[in-house]
């Protein structure tokens, strides 16, 4: 994360409380990044209030820029400014979607989170994150190399996290109910199960020194575990990844950061591996 120059803050000049600018300030102030502020809007002017809005971030030491525009939809202005602008996060404010709408239309952060080339940080509370829990919840039950490669980054974004929010960092995997069918032993006991998964973290446990009582290996749909754990441990931010198993012309990400994103109830980061990245550069380099 200190490797981030620049930060895209979607910004909503009607909510007065703007928590993804907050959290951007946070971000910034460590990481000395620029912040570009964007309003997505193609009816009303907002140019007053983002001349206002950088001014004082300007006097507040950031080093800000901002526009407004607007592109088809709110997820793709966001995108192709984040491309134009090689912003490296993207921070945005979650507002949940009416059940109704959202049972007859793919919502528009789902769409965010499954088409943006960089990291998205969905805000969802004023929570400080201060003296918080970042959560970094990996799958190693899958130890592929592009898998253990996006376990590295989802530990180590949670790590930076946790050091600039002077924060605690814990581990989630959940694991599968064990088979007496299974051709493989190990998962036909639920004990044999979590002593696989734990010797499989032991790798990041010993690089960013987490202890086996910040590591949480439980049975159970990620889906419904990792809001679970992360709300017992009062989460500040949840780090997720996702990696496309079929057809990259579909759907990019996982069912499981769509799902828990109105399940949590804490911020939540959503990383992807780089060749997917690539492919969604190029996705949008052809628009």
């Amino acid at each position: 994360m200190q490797a981030i120059r620049s930060i895209l803050v979607v910004v909503e000049p009607e909510h007065k409380d703007d928590l993804a600018l907050k959290r951007a300030k946070l971000i910034a102030g460590v990481t000395q990044s620029h912040l570009h502020l964007l309003v997505c809007d193609k009816k009303s002017d907002h140019s007053d209030y983002l001349r206002d809005l950088t001014g004082l971030l300007n006097s507040e030491g950031f080093s800000t820029s901002s526009q407004q525009a607007w592109d088809d939809s709110q997820h793709q202005t966001i995108i192709n400014v984040q491309q134009a602008e090689g912003c490296g996060l993207v921070i945005k404010q979650h507002f949940p979607d009416n059940p109704l709408k959202k049972a007859l239309l793919t919502p528009g952060d789902w769409k965010l989170l499954r088409y943006c080339p960089a990291p998205v940080l969905m805000v969802k509370t004023a929570k400080p994150w201060e003296g918080s829990v970042i959560l970094a919840a990996v799958d190693v039950g899958n130890a592929d190399g592009e898998h253990r490669t996006l376990h590295t980054s989802i530990v180590s974004h949670g790590f930076d996290i946790a050091a600039l929010a002077k924060a605690e960092l814990h581990v989630i995997s959940a694991h599968p109910t064990p088979m007496l069918s299974a051709a493989d032993p190990t998962f036909q006991l639920k004990e044999t199960i979590e002593t696989r998964y734990r010797e499989q973290c032991k790798a990041f446990q010993a690089e960013y020194d987490i202890s086996d009582d910040h590591l949480h290996i439980a049975e159970g749909p990620a889906d419904a575990l990792i809001p679970q754990i992360a709300r017992q441990l009062n989460t500040g931010v949840t780090v997720i990844g996702t990696v496309a198993r079929t057809g990259i012309s579909g759907a990019l990400i996982g069912n499981t950061a769509e799902v828990i994103l109105d399940a949590l109830e804490s911020d939540i980061l959503v990383l992807k591996p780089d060749d997917i990245i690539a492919h969604l550069e190029e996705l949008v380099a052809q628009r």
